[in-house]
């Protein structure tokens, strides 16, 4: 838990290529929209990210239905700053921003990463399925 010098905000104080190397940072397909991706963001219930001076290393992305039910839809950080505990932090600020709702969701994309969130307090759904359909 070592990010001292690193600033976490709610405001969407990021810039279109801000967002973009972040994103192609992780190899994440949506950094090649970055005008879409941008766009969604701003239209975002809530992100939080994280910041060492001017560069933006870490983000979480929120969507909620403000009242009952957040969804936690990405949480990223740059390579170069994993490990840090960044992700942690920024999860632990949505939990408390969405402590009176009756859930908080996230879906992991890839399974390894449940062990994340389960040390974070999320479990396991007993008999949910995650579904989608992909336009891109």
């Amino acid at each position: 838990m070592a990010n001292e010098g690193i600033k976490f905000t709610d405001e969407k104080c990021f810039t279109q290529a801000q967002v973009e190397r972040l994103f192609l940072s992780v190899g994440w397909v949506s950094g090649k929209y970055p005008e879409r991706l941008y766009k969604a963001l701003m239209g975002s219930s809530m992100v939080f990210s994280a910041w060492d001076g001017d560069r933006l290393v870490g983000l979480v992305r929120v969507l909620d239905d403000t009242s009952m039910m957040a969804y936690v839809h990405y949480v990223l950080v740059d390579p170069e700053y994993q490990g840090q505990g960044i992700a942690g932090h920024m999860v632990e600020m949505v939990k408390q921003r969405y402590a009176d709702y009756f859930y908080i969701e996230v879906m992991p994309e890839e399974s390894k990463n449940a062990a994340f969130y389960q040390k974070h307090g999320f479990e396991i759904m007993s008999d949910g399925v995650a579904m989608q359909i992909c336009n891109g």
